[in-house]
């Protein structure tokens, strides 16, 4: 059992930086691959950016290309998203999440361990 642990959430002006850590315990996530979603009020959860075992290939969702970097130690078993250029609409739960695979997925269903979510609100 995977257990993770989201931090680093807050109130932000728009244009401004935050940077999540999700850490996982319980076992090793070293081989899987790890995600960031996140959902917004009375929308659907959607995804944020993925990102391999090795980390050496991520996937973005289009509306956070440029702007957010996903990123993951191993050694500290921890995976983290730098935001950057916030914007109001980035405001939502963010969620970090885990697959048994290796790999990449942007589909939530394809991930078996999710975080409780830390809260972004960005103001304008």
């Amino acid at each position: 059992q995977v257990q993770l642990v989201e931090s680093g959430g807050g109130l932000v002006q728009a244009g401004g930086s935050l940077r999540l850590s999700c850490a996982a315990s319980g076992r090793t996530v070293s081989t899987s691959g790890l995600g960031w979603f996140r959902q917004a009020p009375g929308k659907e959860r959607e995804f944020v950016a993925s990102i391999s075992w090795s980390g050496g290939i991520t996937d973005y969702a289009d509306s956070v290309k440029g702007r957010f970097t996903i990123s993951r130690d191993n050694v500290k078993n921890t995976v983290y998203l730098q935001m950057n250029s916030l914007k109001p609409e980035d405001t939502a739960i963010y969620y970090c999440a885990a697959k048994r695979g290796g790999g990449l997925s942007a589909i939530a269903i394809n991930y078996v361990y999710w975080g409780q979510g830390t809260q972004v609100t960005v103001s304008s």
